[in-house]
């Protein structure tokens, strides 16, 4: 691939182009706002000029109500050799371009499994899709070549290919995404009118499952249009889910010894149906989850103390496999939470307390 062009110059494009523009691809940026465009080429994606002439790869990174409208724009005017999309929803898009009786040979859909809370090109990186799952979905008439490019794209992004049916994907990022996201906005919703007391004593736990519930309400109204009757089969069985926790709760204020147990018993199920569950969930590098023992040191919130944490790390000789962080409410103070393969947490706690580091059993 030599030149591109990217049309739509938000988050996922923008960070696309400048991924691109590194590894040498001439890359060309158009957008419905040519601001937003003026802006993603002064990021260094690209050019906002327009081509001499059709690119190797055109990349629609277009709202999922949009994209079939650009796709098939862009085809009829013959604006390059391949086009994909990087679309959220991939059933519907091509759907709509069979309606319109485009030939698809040229086309594939495609999504890459990778975002932020914020969007506009502003947000974007070029390292945005490194080591993320990026979803193909050709069929039968996909031409080879474009294929090719598809993978080329991909790889220059640095990401992971993932060949999937186009159906099967939107019934997947429903389950992994969509539904989720709603759900984190329906708890980060009780938070909206609570006591200020209330919100005070809100830890990791509540950070974790509301921190998604701050994306861009416009963006998510686009993706879940496109893809509303798998969501809504999930809401359905969480909602059953949601009416059983209730009435095991119930159970469990009653007097009556036989209701209380099977309110536990109702409580029990659903907790351990959510342990088998979560350690389903892929884990470092997307290789399945391990058990890490977890170091937690006081840290102060000062500029220099994480690289000095993780400076003494390497010098105890611990690999640090993931980190998380809680801040301290109304001090200038938090927890580090280090993850580190268990045979190596000793010798971490160790080094780290001989380096005059506090550490929290």
């Amino acid at each position: 691939m030599r030149t591109a062009l990217v049309i739509g110059t938000g988050l996922i494009g923008t960070s696309a182009a400048l991924a691109l523009n590194r590894r040498g691809v001439v890359v060309h940026l158009t957008d419905h706002d040519p601001e937003q465009a003026r802006t993603a080429a002064a990021l260094g994606a690209g050019t906002d000029e327009a081509p001499d002439g059709p690119v190797d790869l055109a990349i629609v990174a277009a709202p999922p109500a949009h994209v079939a409208d650009v796709l098939a724009d862009a085809m009829r005017r013959g604006a390059a050799r391949g086009y994909i999309d990087v679309a959220s929803v991939k059933g519907g898009p091509r759907r709509e371009l069979q309606e319109r009786g485009l030939d698809l040979a040229p086309y594939i859909g495609t999504h890459p499994m990778s975002g932020r809370e914020r969007s506009g090109p502003l947000a974007a990186t070029g390292d945005l899709f490194e080591g993320r799952p990026w979803v193909l979905t050709p069929t039968r008439d996909t031409d080879t070549e474009v294929l090719n490019l598809a993978l080329e794209l991909v790889s220059h992004c640095r990401a992971v290919p993932v060949v999937m049916d186009a159906d099967a994907h939107d019934r997947a990022v429903a389950l992994v995404s969509h539904m989720p996201h709603l759900v984190s906005s329906m708890v980060a919703a009780r938070l909206e009118h609570a006591e200020e007391a209330a919100v005070r004593l809100c830890g990791q736990g509540i950070r974790d499952v509301t921190r998604i519930a701050a994306s861009d309400p416009r963006m998510w109204i686009d993706i879940l249009s496109a893809n509303p009757g798998p969501v809504a089969d999930l809401l359905t069985d969480v909602a059953a889910d949601l009416e059983e926790t209730v009435r095991a709760l119930r159970a469990l204020q009653s007097s009556d010894g036989d209701k209380r147990r099977e309110g536990s018993t109702g409580i029990e199920n659903v907790l351990r149906r959510g342990n088998a569950g979560q350690v389903r969930v892929p884990g470092k590098h997307g290789s399945a989850p391990r058990v890490y023992e977890t170091v937690t040191v006081l840290i102060d919130d000062q500029p220099g103390q994480l690289a000095r944490i993780f400076s003494d790390a390497e010098r105890a000789g611990a690999n640090i496999e993931d980190v998380r962080i809680e801040h301290a409410t109304g001090q200038q103070a938090g927890l580090v939470q280090l993850m580190v393969e268990p045979k190596t947490a000793p010798a971490l706690t160790a080094g780290l307390r001989e380096r005059g580091w506090a550490i929290r059993q």
